[in-house]
C-alpha cells in the first residue's frame, strides 16, 4: 500500500467503529492498539469536535476514568456535554468497560482519551475554530 492509499479524510476516520477498536484494542498485548490511538484516537477527535465539545470536557473525561473507571463514567449522566455527544461517548465508555480486567485496562483507556483531546486542541489550534461545549 503506498502513502498516498494510506491517508484518510475526515469523514473516513468519523466512520470508524470505535467501540469495536476499544473492544480490542484496550488489552494487553493487543495488536490493534496501534489502529485505535492512531485511526481511531483522530476519528474520535473529529467526531466530537464537529459535535462542539471542547477538547478540556474529554481530558476532564479521561481523569474521571483514570480516578473511578470506565463503568463509573458510563454511568455518568452527562460523560461530555451534549446529548448526541454524551451517547456517543457512553457507547465508548461502555465498550470499553466491557474488557476491563484491570485497572491498567481504565488507564489505557484514559490515556486514549486524553490523546483525543489533545488532537481536538492542536486541530483547534491548526483551523482555528472557536466553539464547543464544556
Amino acid at each position: 500500500m503506498s502513502a498516498a492509499n494510506a491517508v484518510k479524510t475526515d469523514d473516513e476516520l468519523a466512520r470508524l467503529d470505535f467501540a469495536t477498536l476499544l473492544r480490542f484494542g484496550l488489552g494487553e498485548r493487543s495488536r490493534m492498539r496501534t489502529a485505535l490511538f492512531g485511526d481511531g484516537a483522530v476519528g474520535a477527535a473529529v467526531v466530537l469536535g464537529r459535535a462542539g465539545v471542547y477538547p478540556r470536557a474529554v481530558a476532564f473525561l479521561a481523569e474521571i476514568v483514570r480516578s473511578g473507571g470506565a463503568a463509573y463514567a458510563a454511568r455518568l449522566e452527562e460523560p461530555v456535554p451534549g446529548d448526541d455527544a454524551g451517547s456517543t461517548v457512553r457507547a465508548w465508555l461502555e465498550a470499553g468497560a466491557s474488557v476491563r480486567r484491570t485497572g491498567d485496562d481504565d488507564d489505557m483507556l484514559a490515556r486514549w482519551l486524553s490523546a483525543v483531546a489533545e488532537i481536538m486542541a492542536v486541530r483547534r489550534t491548526v483551523t482555528g475554530t472557536a466553539g464547543g461545549q464544556g
